[in-house]
C-alpha cells in the first residue's frame, strides 16, 4: 500500500493569482485591502512572501495579507499592532502580535489600514 503524498502548497505568481484562489466571498475584501495598502505605501513593491501577498520596501516586508476559509488577515510589525490596539478594538476586530483579522461582516476600516501600514513602515525605519 503506497502512501498518499500531500499536495504541495500553491505558490502564487502575484497578488491577482492569490486573490483569484481565495474564497469567493473574501475576494472583494482582498481587492479593497490591496488598493488601500497600495495607496498607503505608494513606493512599495508588490511581492509574494511567506506564501502570501505583501508590500516590500527595500528588503523589508511592510505589510502582508491573507485569506482563510471565513476571514482575512492583515499582517504588520508587532509594534504597529501594539501602538494601535485601541483603534483595532474600537473597530471590533481581533488582533494577534502581528496581525488583525476581519471578515465580510466586520471589514477593516480604510483609515485603520492606512494607520497600521504607515506605523509598520515607521517601525522599520523606512
Amino acid at each position: 500500500m503506497s502512501r498518499q503524498r500531500k499536495p504541495a502548497l500553491t505558490m502564487f505568481a502575484d497578488h491577482d493569482a492569490y486573490i483569484a484562489e481565495a474564497p469567493k466571498d473574501l475576494r472583494p475584501l482582498l481587492v479593497r485591502l490591496r488598493a488601500q495598502l497600495a495607496r498607503a505605501l505608494p513606493d512599495a513593491e508588490e511581492v509574494i512572501a511567506y506564501k502570501m501577498p505583501g508590500f516590500r520596501i527595500g528588503q523589508s516586508i511592510i505589510a502582508g495579507y491573507a485569506a482563510f476559509s471565513k476571514q482575512c488577515g492583515l499582517y504588520l510589525s508587532p509594534s504597529a499592532i501594539k501602538s494601535h490596539a485601541d483603534d483595532i478594538a474600537a473597530a471590533g476586530l481581533k488582533s494577534t502580535k502581528t496581525g488583525v483579522t476581519f471578515s465580510p461582516s466586520q471589514p477593516i476600516p480604510e483609515g485603520l489600514v492606512k494607520k497600521l501600514a504607515l506605523a509598520s513602515r515607521r517601525d522599520q525605519n523606512l
